[in-house]
């Protein structure tokens, strides 16, 4: 794959959410709520239940303030996320880009992937686990259906932004009443489940646990999410109005992130009361509990709806992954490929892994795997963090809205909080391994890896406390303000002309030039791809748009000011119908587009759009090589 020179076709979301025209006091709530539960399903994936199930089976209710205390790191987190792409207009992989040297911010989107593939896997495996509760469909086969929910995805985006919230919240729903029913029918002693809110972690067992805990609920992945997410919202650009949507957003998130910690708690209090209680107490694998349940509840209901909501949480988490995914790709290489590739290299990133874990070493290991991959997640955690505290805390760059001092401690505190047990725990486990290892090349391999980690969390933490200043770095896919080089004109009265934002655009206006009579009219067209503005269309006020809206009234200026007639139109969502559509609005006799001589695999990944363009227009289309 080569670094992003030109637009290639992102998935169709059709929506927008205005939120400066909303009457009334609900409405304008309403057009606010949104974004969080996007990020919120991410806390509520079968990676949760793995390690909920665990800890409650073995713990009982002692690990329930771990949850507590992650859900409220994950709504401060959350709402710094969100003040980032309020305020500045960055998601937290573009304000990387801006900040650290390319090194270091290669490594951290390795991370993020790396991140990003562990949700995945949990997924895969939560859903896999489900179709075999439900189906009797081994677990390898249900792994390999789970291909199938990347077209699922795709589809719900061409519905529209409100229509997958909708599908979202109809799956959290359907978690939620599960375990609300479950609950209810294993009537836990409300008394006694209030004792484990009270710190505790009995051995180093509990205590890792407790971080796979934390890793599946306060994910890495979700803070560069929400930072865009966020930007999808169309608020007033002065100080009122970025303090009304910080204010709006903080609900959404309370909200969404106090959804999530009830079905995270309910399946603790379940796992304790259902499992501890009646001495079955090594209950960590997700199927031995569903089968437990209809045994001890003497009901089918209860793993019925056990099985059904595995499913659905994993199915809606899913979302998360792919979108996050498409923003740190994009954040950090500006590169952007087509949605379904994306989706399908991420999917088959977890589902290799899964395979071979449930070939070689059988069913009974699925379940270690989650954990597991809700302790790498974990591990990440201080790679977003100290980022996203460094950035919300720059005066300089967030004005007024810089966070206060206390909430800059307690944010610190959260840091390093988080990474005192990581350190711990990895540590812990590497002397173990070394210990007991007589393999010298794996344990230098350990030894190295721990370094380099330690050493990059040390770099992060420092380098934007340096005052040496960056020399400043394009972060939005399309490079900034370009000169024009113009030839004389000729033919067509209208001549409309997709432009790239690259290099090759004067190329493109000078044959359009070319093709025009004098006093003809020069349509400038592009298409806003972002992620942000495929959810939301016109109504996204993203960087990108705002960039690429600057950029094509800059050319109309410099048309003009040579004495030709421009008008610009900034399309959203899919390219290539986004093209027909404003062609066909502006009457155009030509369309001009520019041709970069893809072929075979190229087309794949970067998206055909000449052909599906011209094949929708009953004009000619001149196609010029670039």
């Amino acid at each position: 794959m080569q670094p992003l020179k030109h637009d290639v076709s992102l998935s169709e979301v059709h929506s927008s959410v205005d939120t400066t025209n909303q009457k009334g006091f609900w409405r304008k709530i309403l057009s606010f709520l949104g974004p969080a539960y996007l990020v919120s399903v991410g806390y509520m994936d079968p990676g949760n239940w793995a390690t909920d199930l665990a800890g409650g089976s073995q713990f009982g209710y002692s690990l329930l303030w771990v949850l507590l205390m992650s859900n409220l790191m994950a709504l401060l987190l959350q709402s710094l996320s969100a003040r980032l792409g309020i305020v500045r207009g960055r998601d937290l992989a573009q304000a990387n880009r801006e900040t650290y040297p390319p090194v270091i911010n290669f490594m951290l989107y390795i991370l993020a992937e790396v991140a990003i593939a562990a949700t995945d896997l949990a997924e895969v495996l939560g859903m896999a686990i489900g179709i075999h509760l439900l189906t009797g469909l081994p677990l390898i086969a249900g792994v390999t259906i789970t291909v199938l929910d990347t077209f699922l995805l795709l589809w719900l985006q061409r519905l529209g932004m409100r229509k997958m919230e909708l599908f979202i919240i109809s799956l959290v729903a359907i978690v939620s009443i599960s375990f609300l029913v479950e609950i209810l029918m294993v009537k836990p002693y409300f008394p006694e489940v209030v004792t484990g809110l009270v710190p505790t972690i009995p051995n180093d067992t509990a205590l890792y646990i407790a971080i796979g805990i934390i890793g599946a609920t306060v994910m890495p992945h979700n803070l560069y999410l929400h930072s865009a997410l966020v930007q999808t919202r169309k608020i007033r650009s002065d100080d009122a109005g970025k303090k009304k949507a910080i204010r709006m957003n903080v609900i959404d998130s309370a909200i969404a992130l106090n959804l999530a910690f009830f079905v995270n708690a309910a399946i603790l209090i379940l796992a304790a009361t259902a499992f501890h209680k009646t001495g079955q107490t090594h209950v960590a694998q997700i199927e031995e509990a569903h089968h437990l349940l209809e045994n001890l509840l003497g009901s089918k209901l209860a793993p019925a709806l056990f099985a059904i909501a595995l499913i659905a949480a994993g199915q809606s988490s899913t979302i998360t992954g792919t979108l996050a995914g498409q923003i740190v790709m994009e954040g950090y290489l500006r590169l952007r490929i087509n949605p379904w590739l994306r989706r399908l290299l991420t999917r088959m990133v977890a589902i290799l892994p899964a395979l071979f874990v449930i070939y070689y070493f059988g069913d009974e290991e699925v379940d270690a795997m989650l954990v597991l991959s809700q302790v790498i997640l974990s591990l990440q955690l201080g790679f977003a963090i100290i980022p996203l505290i460094h950035f919300v805390s720059d005066t300089e760059k967030m004005g007024n809205f810089t966070i206060n001092t206390r909430t800059r401690i307690v944010a610190w505190l959260i840091a390093a909080i988080l990474i005192y047990l990581n350190l711990r725990m990895v540590i812990g486990e590497a002397i173990q391994y070394i210990s007991s290892s007589n393999n010298i090349f794996m344990d230098v391999l350990i030894i190295t890896g721990l370094l380099v980690l330690v050493g990059l969390l040390i770099t992060v933490t420092v380098y934007p406390l340096l005052k040496r200043r960056r020399k400043p770095v394009a972060v939005a896919i399309h490079e900034d303000l370009r000169p024009l080089e113009i030839s004389a004109p000729e033919p067509y009265e209208r001549v409309a002309i997709a432009l790239e934002f690259s290099q090759h655009d004067s190329k493109l206006i000078s044959h359009a030039i070319a093709q025009s009579k004098p006093g003809a009219t020069i349509i400038l067209i592009h298409v806003v791809e972002s992620v942000t503005a495929k959810l939301y269309g016109p109504a996204s006020e993203d960087m990108e748009t705002r960039q690429d809206s600057r950029q094509l009234e800059y050319y109309v200026q410099e048309l003009n000011s040579k004495g030709y007639m421009a008008l610009a139109r900034l399309g959203h969502q899919q390219r290539q119908s986004e093209i027909v559509r404003i062609t066909r609005e502006e009457n155009a006799g030509l369309l001009i587009m520019g041709a970069h001589g893809h072929k075979g695999m190229e087309d794949i990944l970067y998206g055909d759009t000449i052909n599906k363009v011209r094949h929708a227009l009953r004009i000619p289309v001149l196609v010029v090589h670039v």
